[in-house]
């Protein structure tokens, strides 16, 4: 089982503040990484990509790519590779997107990871985004959009995130969510 280290829940109030926390989290990221993204449709997996890799050093629009199944931003300083799994039917599917995807020198963001977890690398960060009512936090129940909060768990894994943990909470810190 590989070496789990504490998690992180936060709270983003909006999809801007999503996006400077993915950014925040993206400050950490090196060449190598892969970030498996999980939650329900339209909980900001796609905006919490987005604003990674803003600050990874992408220009221009980052879309989902689901229908596409995999974009790539190489011309960037930190290339980035966004792939979404969810219209995948099998885990060969996944395995036949070919092995750019989790290069060494890329930082590669999987949407619905947590549905290919045993694919993806022991060293990884998983990121959980719950949609939340602003009035409930504990249940959720009765959100309208315009009250719409995520919460924001993030799960460091492996060796390779255990001299980096500290900084990521350190970075996420505007964010965090107390017990």
């Amino acid at each position: 089982m590989p070496l789990v280290h504490d998690d992180l829940l936060l709270r983003s109030p909006d999809p801007d503040q999503t996006r400077a926390l993915a950014a925040a989290v993206a400050s950490v990221l090196t060449p190598g990484d892969v970030v498996a993204l999980s939650g329900e449709l339209g909980a900001g997996k796609t905006c919490f990509v987005q604003g990674a890799a803003r600050r990874l050093g992408v220009e221009g629009p980052v879309t989902s790519p689901t229908f596409m199944l995999v974009r790539t931003y190489l011309d960037a300083p930190v290339p980035v590779v966004h792939c979404d799994v969810y219209r995948l039917n099998r885990l060969q599917d996944v395995l036949d997107l070919g092995e750019d995807v989790l290069a060494p020198d890329v930082v590669t963001f999987v949407e619905w990871g947590d549905a290919v977890a045993t694919l993806l690398p022991d060293d990884r960060l998983e990121v959980e985004l719950t949609l939340v009512d602003a009035g409930d936090v504990a249940s959720g129940a009765g959100r309208q959009d315009s009250e719409t909060e995520r919460l924001v768990r993030l799960r460091p894994r492996g060796p390779a995130w255990r001299d980096r943990a500290g900084a990521l909470a350190d970075a996420c810190a505007p964010w965090r969510e107390e017990p």
